[in-house]
């Protein structure tokens, strides 16, 4: 007998073929038969009859790395489908650590990654030193999803170096050396790769940036050996010069050609793949092009270098409860204080309205966070309101100019009345990557590339401004069914990409496809009813912290190991995820279907 058969189900098993009609048996956790079942028996039976079965997503870009410490569900991302996440992206985290350090991590993710450093101080159980006792004591943890972690660059040359390795100083070849067996350690230990930033704008709560943002190349190229020797494990990075100009933050220190030249040579010398970070952003639209160009020459080349990119419009949430543009305003400042209906009615007044939209913003300093009115006020081109039902590929005639343009009045002015209507809950989206044309025609020719993966969704991070780990669900009702003003692709074909193509970038060889022997990792999806809604903000982190959650609708069943830990969109209780260690499973191509 088997532990569930989930009947009359449109299969879309991740490899890449067309779906097919059948039932699904699970016993043990695995895959145990796919067919036409007959008379077999199970002590669970579902009938997916309408529905579609598809193996659980796998999301190779979070940063839960502190809030698997102290919350079993990891919302938001269980709640899209995902059965796996990848966290440790872009340089932090939160081992190794010496004894005392530990608020200087927590700052160093909360300026990068906009998670609530009070939440993180109150919220995390600490308890370890070395990378390897980090995992040891996330294995312990009982979860709704899976999880893996990448060794980040930032806190191994604190650990390392000290101050100066927070202040981006040049490492010494012992330091170096050091540096990389403790990355090798890691991998070993079950680390599923490395991670960097080498961007300016990402930068710690005092202004610096990410530790490793303008190491010399011979340090990567020293943990690049070590990893070769582990023989597991993939290189994130977010390259020098890849996410354009950003106001207020000095440029970033190599060019593209030198990132990439150093980054051919990690790849030749660790013999792991790279995965690193893919944008259209406005300053430099075709940039990403020339990058793909590069990606499929290495890979013609024997290299093993993937683009990731996120599958719509970076966007950057801004309402009253969070960030927006009238926040470093004084007369707003006064009020800010005030619950949100409350503050939303005294921001209707006409004279207050007036006051604030005629004051001058009085920056707290000039880090990237504090900045953000400045650039909200200077994206009125791009900012658009969300409804009920988002739209992430917009009409240009509904952006805040636009509209404000027809209607004869000055943008901010628009912006503000929009923000401060009802109970001050209006949400709005500036676009500020991915969206250069107006429309999705950059993005769609990454998910054309064959080699190029879908990821950036950052779940568990920016709490206050994004909610992008919702991605996964918007690759199948956009890309797959809904999108109105260009090519769709066939919903196999997104599947396998976030599924397939992601598991086996990373080595995770059990999963991504429901076939037989595999994990049971796996989605029953109502598929014409799927949709994304508006997002929202919650108090639910640790000391009341924000963040913004998005539900959807038409997820009937989520399965991790065989397990139901969703039905009919809620969390069952269940926590069958565990950490997921890294293997020495062999890369295949993360071609596309």
């Amino acid at each position: 007998m088997h532990d569930i058969i989930i009947r009359n189900a449109n299969i879309v098993d991740g490899t890449g073929a067309k779906p097919f009609r059948g039932d699904v048996a699970i016993k043990g956790g695995r895959i145990a038969a796919i067919g036409k079942l007959g008379l077999e028996s199970a002590s669970e039976t579902i009938d997916a009859s309408g529905r579609m079965v598809a193996p659980g997503f796998v999301d190779i870009h979070t940063h839960y790395d502190g809030q698997v410490t102290w919350d079993t569900d990891l919302k938001p991302s269980s709640q899209h489908g995902v059965t796996t996440v990848v966290m440790g992206n872009c340089g932090v985290g939160f081992a190794p650590v010496r004894p005392g350090s530990e608020k200087w991590l927590i700052e160093l993710m909360e300026g990068v990654e906009d998670i609530p450093g009070a939440a993180l101080t109150e919220g995390m159980k600490w308890g370890w030193e070395s990378f390897p006792e980090y995992l040891d004591i996330v294995a312990r943890r009982e979860l709704a999803i899976d999880v893996a972690a990448l060794v980040p660059h930032g806190a191994v040359r604190g650990y390392v170096m000290g101050e100066r390795g927070a202040n981006n100083e040049p490492a010494t070849p012992d330091e170096v050396s050091t540096m990389a067996r403790l990355v090798r350690e890691a991998i070993e230990a079950g680390a599923a790769g490395f991670s960097t930033s080498r961007i300016n704008g990402h930068q710690a709560v005092d202004g610096r940036p990410v530790p490793g943002t303008t190491a010399a190349p011979e340090e990567l190229l020293g943990i690049a050996r070590e990893m070769r020797k582990a023989g597991k494990g993939v290189f994130e990075v977010i390259p020098s010069g890849t996410i354009g100009e950003i106001m207020g933050v000095k440029p970033d220190t190599y060019s593209l050609e030198q990132e990439w030249n150093w980054m051919r040579r990690f790849a030749r010398e660790s013999e792991r793949p790279i995965t690193f970070t893919l944008i259209e952003v406005h300053s430099e639209p075709e940039v990403f092009r020339k990058l793909l160009k590069w990606q499929d020459e290495a890979i013609a080349a024997g290299l093993q270098i993937y683009a990731q990119y996120n599958g719509r419009p970076g966007g950057v949430l801004t309402a009253l409860q969070s960030y927006h543009a009238f926040q470093a305003r004084p007369t707003y400042k006064r009020l800010r204080h005030l619950p949100l209906a409350e503050r939303a009615a005294e921001m209707r007044k006409p004279e207050v309205r007036q006051a604030i939209l005629n004051e001058q913003d009085v920056p707290l300093s000039s880090s990237v966070n504090d900045m953000f009115p400045m650039i909200i006020q200077k994206m009125v081109s791009y900012i658009y309101p969300l409804s009920s039902v988002p739209d992430y590929e917009p009409e240009p005639s509904t952006a805040i100019a636009a509209a404000a343009e027809a209607m004869g009045i000055d943008p901010l002015a628009y912006l503000y009345d929009l923000m401060v209507q009802g109970d001050g809950s209006t949400v709005l989206i500036a676009l500020a990557a991915g969206y250069s044309n107006k429309d999705h025609r950059g993005i769609e020719s990454m998910i054309r590339n064959p080699y190029a993966v879908p990821g950036l969704a950052d779940g568990g991070a920016h709490a206050r401004l994004i909610c992008d780990a919702s991605i996964c669900t918007y690759l199948l009702t956009h890309w797959a069914r809904d999108r109105h003003r260009g090519s769709k692709f066939p919903v196999e074909m997104m599947i396998k990409k976030q599924s397939n193509d992601t598991a086996r970038l990373f080595g995770f060889s059990d999963r991504g496809t429901l076939e037989l022997g595999k994990r049971a990792d796996l989605n029953i999806i109502d598929f014409d009813r799927l949709s994304l809604r508006r997002p929202y903000m919650v108090h639910d982190l640790p000391a009341g912290g924000a963040r913004y959650l998005q539900d959807a609708d038409g997820y009937d069943f989520t399965l991790v190991n065989g397990v139901v830990t969703r039905r009919d969109g809620k969390d069952t209780g269940a926590r069958p995820g565990r950490l997921a260690r890294s293997t020495k499973a062999q890369l295949h191509s993360s071609r596309a279907a």
